[in-house]
Formats: C-alpha cells, sequence, structure tokens
C-alpha cells in the first residue's frame, strides 16, 4: 500500500526541520529546511537496521523510486546486502563475494614465505578467525566485527597473537581489495583500540641445574597426547627452535643419528644438521610406531596433514602450573647456550653453530651444515647424558 501520491511529492513545503514522508515499506521522502527533497529507504541485513539513498528529487520520481525499492527488496531475498550491491554494479563486480577463509587461503599460496612460517600464519588464522569469519563474505565483515575476535583474542591468548592477527586480516583485506574483490578493509586502524603492544623480554630459561632437573622430571611425567609429550622430551634434547622442532618431518630423517632440516624451514634460511644423542632416536623410535602414518613426526590430532603448534607446548607447561616468566619452550636453547658453556665446558662456536646460529670460521665464511659434525655429536650425546643425569638425580 503506498501513502503518497505525485502531487503531495512535489508540493510538498520546507519547515523548520527536516522532516519525512511515508511511502509505506520503508520507503520514505525527505524533506530539508532548504526544500532539497530525495528518496530513502530503509531495510534490515543480518539483523542490523540500515537505510540508503534512492536518488534525489525530482531527478527520481516517486515511481521510479518505488521501481529501484524493489531492487533493493531483490537483493534482500537473495541475502545480499543492497548498499554494497549496488557499490559493486558501480565497479562492475561480481555479486558472489567469496568467503573470508576462501580469500585467506588464496592470498598465502601466494606468499613465498618459508614453510614453517607460512604454516604458522596458517594455524593462527584457523584457530582465531576461522571459526568465527571464516564463512562470512569477504565484504560483510565490520571494523566491530574483527575488533570484538580481536579483544576475544587478547583475553584468552595473548596480546601479541592478536596483533599478528590483526596484520595477518589487514594483509588478507588488501589483497582481496587489489583483486577487486571487496571495497573495505576492517583492519585499518584497530590498533588504536587493542591493547598496547607489550614491551619486549627475553625468554625465560633455566639455567640453574636442580631447577632444570625439577622441570624436565614434570616433564617425563606429564600425561598428554604421544606427539606433546615426545616434542616436550626433544625439546630441551635437540636444542632447536620450537617452530623447528613442531614441523619435523620423517623424510629428513635420512640417517638413524642425524636429522638433516632444509634452509626453507629455519631461520637463518641455511641447512642445518642435528647430530641424534642414543635418547633422542629412542624417542624418535616410538614416535614413529604412533605416527607413521603422517608426513610428521607430530601429526595434529585433527589432522594427519598437519602438525601441532607451538602453543600445544605452551599449553602443556601451563597445564604443569608454569608461567611464561618460568618456562618457555624457546628458552631451552638459552639454558642449552649457558650450561654447554659453564658447565660442561664445550667450545662457544660449536654450541652457537648447533643453535643454528649465524657461526663464521677463522677466515670469515660460514660454517656449512656438516662442519665439526664429529665433535657437535659428542657434544649432542654429552648434553642429553647430562640431561639425563639431572632428570634421575645423579647430580
Amino acid at each position: 500500500m503506498h501513502n503518497l501520491s505525485a502531487l503531495q511529492v512535489k508540493n510538498a513545503k520546507p519547515k523548520e526541520r527536516r522532516y519525512k514522508l511515508n511511502d509505506g515499506d520503508n520507503l520514505f521522502l525527505v524533506v530539508d529546511a532548504k526544500g532539497g527533497k530525495w528518496w530513502r529507504m530503509r531495510y534490515w541485513y543480518r539483523g542490523k537496521e540500515k537505510s540508503i539513498s534512492l536518488g534525489i528529487y525530482p531527478a527520481v520520481s516517486l515511481a521510479e523510486a518505488r521501481e529501484k525499492k524493489q531492487e533493493i527488496r531483490r537483493d534482500l531475498a537473495e541475502n545480499k546486502d543492497p548498499t554494497l550491491e549496488r557499490k559493486r554494479r558501480k565497479l562492475g563486480l561480481t555479486s558472489d563475494a567469496p568467503t573470508v577463509e576462501f580469500i585467506s587461503t588464496q592470498w598465502l599460496g601466494k606468499q613465498n614465505w618459508k614453510s614453517n612460517y607460512k604454516e604458522k600464519v596458517e594455524g593462527r588464522l584457523r584457530r582465531h578467525i576461522y571459526p568465527h569469519l571464516g564463512d562470512r563474505p569477504i565484504d560483510e565483515v565490520t571494523p566491530p566485527d574483527l575488533l570484538a575476535i580481536l579483544h576475544m583474542i587478547e583475553e584468552t591468548g595473548t596480546i601479541e597473537t592478536a596483533r599478528r592477527c590483526k596484520q595477518h586480516m589487514s594483509r588478507v583485506y588488501r589483497y582481496a581489495r587489489a583483486a577487486g574483490l571487496t571495497l573495505i578493509n576492517p583492519a585499518e586502524g584497530l590498533e588504536e583500540a587493542m591493547a598496547p603492544k607489550p614491551k619486549p623480554k627475553h625468554f625465560a630459561a633455566i639455567t640453574d641445574p636442580v631447577e632444570l632437573a625439577g622441570v624436565l622430571r614434570n616433564m617425563y611425567s606429564f600425561k598428554g597426547t604421544a606427539q606433546v609429550t615426545g616434542a616436550m622430551q626433544l625439546l630441551p634434547l635437540l636444542m632447536l627452535r620450537p617452530g623447528e622442532l613442531v614441523s619435523m618431518e620423517w623424510s629428513e630423517w635420512k640417517q638413524e643419528d642425524r636429522w638433516e632440516i632444509s634452509g626453507e624451514k629455519m631461520k637463518m634460511g641455511v641447512p642445518h644438521m642435528v647430530p641424534l644423542p642414543r635418547q633422542a632416536i629412542t624417542i624418535l623410535k616410538k614416535l614413529r610406531e604412533w605416527s607413521e602414518n603422517s608426513r610428521y613426526v607430530f601429526p595434529s590430532v585433527r589432522s594427519l596433514n598437519r602438525h601441532i603448534t607451538v602453543d600445544s607446548l605452551t599449553a602443556a607447561f601451563r597445564r604443569m602450573e608454569y608461567t611464561g616468566d618460568q618456562v618457555t619452550s624457546h628458552g631451552f636453547r638459552a639454558t642449552a647456550r649457558t650450561l654447554l658453556d659453564e658447565v660442561l665446558n664445550f667450545r662457544v662456536d660449536l654450541i652457537e653453530h648447533q643453535l643454528a646460529h649465524a657461526v663464521r670460521d677463522p677466515n670469515g665464511r660460514a660454517y656449512n651444515r656438516t662442519s665439526h659434525l664429529e665433535e657437535r655429536r659428542k657434544m649432542m650425546q654429552a648434553w642429553a647424558d647430562y640431561l639425563d643425569s639431572l632428570r634421575l638425580g645423579k647430580r
């Protein structure tokens, strides 16, 4: 039912204040104090009230405004936001907006990153973003939508994780906008409403042998999944960065007494070789019986095609009631660096080389992955024996 006639619209006079003439079905004419007239329509999309301009009178007549109203209704019937659809039509874009997860996956596929870093980014999106926004059309996520998710991450995870997720989403939307799939970037400017970036601090590292002995005993008595307990036991033994450890693949175990990691997975981009002490070989053989159907040594419980994350190790330490100021996965590298030097008296350059730091020989050349391999094998075995002696109370 229509409430207005063409004559009523034509004769509508200005008043002291702007007012509306309702034509019914949420279409109305706005008349301002200077006599200007324009059409607007109110509508609801995904539970939110919105309005859209249908043009200025008399350029758009009453009959034309009613026709435009029917276009709006067709968009809503197809579960499309009329405001965004208008922008799409103006730019000649398709109206079938892909989802956040689909575009994020496309964006990730175009990044020439090391595989372990790409998996880390994908893991953050999968854990924190996709459960809430993954199936939403890329152009329907608003800044408040994304900010609510980031605040939740700050409260349940870490401020740094929230900031990283915000950075990833900003890049996803920059990609989508460049591809003509959206006109917005809801991540822009959100840092102003997020928790301040924490001051950088060193990873907590245990350098007291007595304290380390207690932590090792707790790690070996921890009741968790096979992959998490195995990773925890190998963490202090192998001296790898946590991300390098959890992404270990069976194909890298080319010889029983060594583990070979390609340069693309290493932070420094250089292939790395890890001599395996007897204790590590024993743990790996047990893990192989459990995860032989996966390419990964520590497969995710959700999919054999993915590995566990560093967060899995962090969660295990928190279950043991260690805070981030007491124990961190990365801190075991500093533990090894200190005790191998000060207690076991190994050469610093051997230790640094085994930690996959940038080490130069006396002529200024970078050592290759096989440098001092026999000496490093002896050092790794001595380190494993030392850790065992601490854990078993023999020192």
